[in-house]
Formats: structure tokens, C-alpha cells, sequence
């Protein structure tokens, strides 16, 4: 019998890609897109409409499809957290909660993504270890480093199978950008493409760890299909491919748009970016099941902007 699996958060920047990998690898059939708001809709995905804090709904979509396994994506991120704690509090820890909670009673195997932003001002900026100090001081970042503990726990206690990675900036040109720190590296395409100029919200020397979307879920399918007893850590890998400032993706798409213009003015992201490491060190990831990315800066902005150029035009 093949694997039936519930994406939550179906529809944000890790959910759009996601969901077709799953499909193609399990049949579109046997992938359940959960979504909450209005206006979620696709032709070729099974959806169901549902709240992760919503216990009993979620127990009962579970019973309905059969689900044997949950990647749960649904959360509110850096920028909306700092907008909005304490909905960053019941969203990004109460569902998760109730996923675990869930997964334990039916016998789920779990993906739950954490970030870098579990890192704060304190943790070691180059070659962060994958065991370091995790003192963030944003409410996103705290909701993540609660979660890898919570995840953690059910693992020790409950022998639950769940697994996760510190995502860093990620970038996909599928899903709109949201107001996510890292998510200038998505809008700056949109701009360079609709426009010819960008401004950015962070300092152009702002070095953060980032990942195209594409090794992004590779990365995610492998951790999931990897053996149990390969997987070592269970509060979150560190997971990593390159990391770049503002200004070298500019001069990487200026290459492709010759009269690309970028002006700089920092807002509250600037904080939270300079709260966080530079470059990841995921050698754990790579010792373990085998991690290793394909794209780098060059690659990656020639495929995005290939991408996103022929989506703008639809």
C-alpha cells in the first residue's frame, strides 16, 4: 500500500513546489493540499480546506484520506511574526502540536521545517555548527527553536518519526513572494523582469545563507526517504548551499537585465537579517543521508529568471 500524504500550507512558497514532487513521485491522487484561505485553487491538486489549530478538523481529514504521512508547512513567517506574536504563537506552535499530537495517535511519519532563524545575534556567524547556541530574538525564531525541542521530545517519548531542516532563505518562482526577510531575493526578479529596478529592504553587503527551491525539495524528499537509523538528529538539520548579500544577486541578474537599477533603504527586516549567520555549516546533513545541493548563485538566477519571465507573461 502507497503512502498518503497531507501537505499543510499547500499554497505558500515551499507548498507550491512541493506538492508537485509529491504528486509525481506518490500519484496526484494520494497528495491532500490542505489550504485556509480563500482563493486557493488547482486544477490538477486534491484540496481540502481546513486550520492546523483546528484539532478535531484535522483528525478527521486524517481519518477520511487514510494519511500515513504529514508534511506540515502551515505557519506565519519572520516578518508576519513580528506583526502579529501572538498569532504567531497558536499558529507556529499550537499547530504543530496538534500535528504531532495527531501523528503519534494514527502513526504518521512528519516533516516539519525549522529555519535559520532559530539562530540569533549570539550564535557563532561563520560556519554555524549544526550544535550551537540558539538564542533568536524574534518570535518566529522563538517558535522554531521551541519546535525542533517539541519535535525532539516526541521522538524520545513517543518514537514518533518525525524529521526537519533550518530551511535559509529559500527562493522558487511558483508561489508570490511574501514579506519573509529573505524574500528579496524573489522580488528583486520581479522587479528586474516588470521594471528594470528594485528596491531592496536590506543592506546591499546583508550575507545571508540561501537555497533555490529546487534543491530545497529535493533536500526535503531525501531526508524523508532516508533509513531511520541515518537520520541522527531529530530537532532540525542544518542544511545549506550558498550564501550571498543583495548586491551580488543584482550583479548576477544584471548580467541578464543590462539596465537593472537596485537602490538600497533597510527597513525592520534589517534587524532580524543581522540576527542571523552568514554562512551554515550542514556537513551533519551531508554525512548522514547524503545531502549535497546542485545550484549555486549563477545557475540559479539564470533558472528563476527563465522561469519566472515565462510565468509573467501568461
Amino acid at each position: 500500500m502507497g503512502e498518503k500524504i497531507l501537505v499543510t500550507g499547500a499554497f505558500g512558497l515551499v507548498g507550491s513546489d512541493l506538492v508537485p514532487a509529491l504528486q509525481r513521485k506518490h500519484g496526484k491522487e494520494n497528495v491532500i493540499a490542505l489550504f485556509h484561505s480563500r482563493g486557493c485553487e488547482h486544477p490538477e491538486w486534491t484540496l481540502e480546506k481546513g486550520d492546523v489549530t483546528d484539532k478535531s478538523g484535522l483528525d478527521k481529514l486524517i481519518k477520511k484520506h487514510g494519511i500515513t504521512q504529514v508534511y506540515h508547512l502551515a505557519g506565519l513567517i519572520s516578518a508576519g511574526s513580528e506583526k502579529n506574536p501572538q498569532l504567531a504563537w497558536e499558529l507556529n506552535l499550537g499547530g504543530l502540536k496538534n500535528i504531532l499530537d495527531l501523528s503519534v495517535e494514527h502513526k504518521l511519519k512528519v516533516f516539519w521545517p525549522s529555519s535559520i532563524a532559530a539562530f540569533g545575534p549570539t550564535t557563532p556567524k561563520q560556519s554555524t555548527p549544526q550544535h550551537t547556541i540558539l538564542e533568536p530574538t524574534t518570535m518566529y525564531g522563538v517558535n522554531k527553536v521551541a519546535g525542533e525541542l517539541l519535535c525532539q521530545y516526541y521522538f524520545l517519548r513517543y518514537g514518533l518519526d518525525v524529521r526537519s531542516l533550518r530551511y535559509p532563505g529559500l527562493i522558487g518562482w511558483k508561489a508570490d513572494p511574501g514579506d519573509g526577510t529573505t524574500e528579496y531575493a524573489i522580488s528583486i526578479f520581479y522587479g528586474a523582469i516588470r521594471e528594470g529596478k528594485y528596491t531592496c529592504f536590506l543592506k546591499e553587503d546583508s550575507v545571508l545563507p540561501m537555497m533555490y527551491m529546487e534543491d530545497a525539495i529535493k533536500g526535503t524528499t531525501d531526508l524523508m526517504d532516508a533509513k531511520n537509523e541515518r537520520v541522527k538528529v531529530r530537532t532540525s538539520y542544518n542544511f545549506a548551499s550558498m550564501s550571498f548579500a543583495p548586491k551580488d544577486i543584482y550583479l548576477e541578474l544584471k548580467k541578464l537585465v543590462p539596465g537593472l537599477t537596485i537602490a538600497y533603504g533597510p527597513d525592520f527586516r534589517q534587524k532580524i537579517a543581522d540576527s542571523w549567520p552568514k554562512i551554515i555549516d550542514d556537513s551533519e546533513a551531508r554525512k548522514d543521508w547524503g545531502w549535497k545541493p546542485k545550484y549555486d548563485l549563477p545557475a540559479m538566477t539564470k533558472d528563476m529568471f527563465e522561469h519566472l519571465s515565462e510565468k509573467l507573461k501568461k
